[in-house]
């Protein structure tokens, strides 16, 4: 059970010349109410979180590992990691992770990029989290998504992923193939838009699955970002209304765990870096 924690205008990368700090807070509220329904179903989860959060509102941060969930980074302002330099990425993320670790007084040692934006085009991004004392990355998208996506990491499962005498355990999204498409109902839009009876069936047949939601995915009440292309905007609404009841009944039907609290000891799938990387230029 994963979120990223971002407020109502941050996820959507066509806000870029948004000045957050002029925009409505929300994230308080959102926080707290997935807070209540963790607490209400004795569940811990793994919560992505952005530097920029923990410097403007830090006691959303603490409040959240104050509960005894795990704080991971999800970049410093939601910048996409394909629009980053190597040097930029490595700037980004330690500034992110450090603003974090100063919260919580403990380190932070997951990852998830933004718009799962680690890519066949930036894989120099695995080397730099293990760098920086990140031990688990969850940014693989085994599927083509805007902005991101990793479609010829075809496992969808946990790997362990050596480069260089360096490790890093990966845990992806896993997509569930629907006509040859492979759709991923646990995040998101999907999750918003699927009725709960195809959420459940989907779940019920895969052994991993692993959930992406956000704050503003429970919240209809949020500002509409009326600037923004029709698609987006449908995007950005679809499902808002039902998503908290469906996200209730997802704990009470499922058994869940923070990132942390599943184990790959080095048996299948091991996937070494340079492996993953002749694989995907192959």
């Amino acid at each position: 059970m994963t979120f990223d924690i971002e407020d109502w205008y941050c996820h959507d990368v066509k806000t870029d010349n948004l000045i957050w700090e002029e925009q409505e807070v929300r994230i308080y509220d959102g926080v707290e109410k997935i807070l209540k329904a963790l607490e209400e179903n004795d569940v811990k989860a793994t919560f992505f979180c952005l530097g920029w959060l923990a410097e403007h509102h830090p006691a959303v941060i603490k409040q959240i590992a104050d509960f005894g969930h795990q704080v991971g980074c999800h970049s410093y302002k939601h910048e996409l990691a394909t629009k980053l330099t190597p040097e930029k990425f490595r700037e980004n993320t330690y500034r992110a992770k450090s603003a974090l670790e100063d919260v919580i007084g403990k380190p932070v040692e997951l990852y998830r990029a933004p718009a799962f934006s680690i890519t066949e085009d930036n894989l120099f991004a695995f080397d730099t989290l293990v760098e920086l004392g990140f031990t688990t990355d969850c940014s693989v998208f085994p599927a083509r998504r805007d902005d991101g996506g990793m479609p010829s990491y075809k496992f969808g499962e946990p790997a362990i992923l050596e480069h260089n005498g360096m490790m890093l355990k990966e845990f992806p999204i896993h997509p569930y193939e629907i006509m040859g498409k492979r759709i991923v109902y646990s995040g998101g839009g999907y999750f918003r838009l699927f009725p709960y009876y195809v959420i459940k069936l989907l779940t019920g047949k895969q052994d991993y699955v692993m959930s992406y939601l956000h704050p503003s995915d429970f919240d209809p009440d949020q500002p509409k970002m009326d600037y923004l292309p029709l698609w987006n905007r449908w995007k950005n609404g679809v499902g808002l209304n039902n998503a908290y009841a469906k996200f209730c009944k997802y704990l009470k039907d499922f058994d869940f765990s923070t990132v942390d609290g599943i184990t790959i000891s080095g048996g299948e799938p091991f996937l070494q870096l340079k492996e993953l990387r002749n694989f995907i230029e192959f």
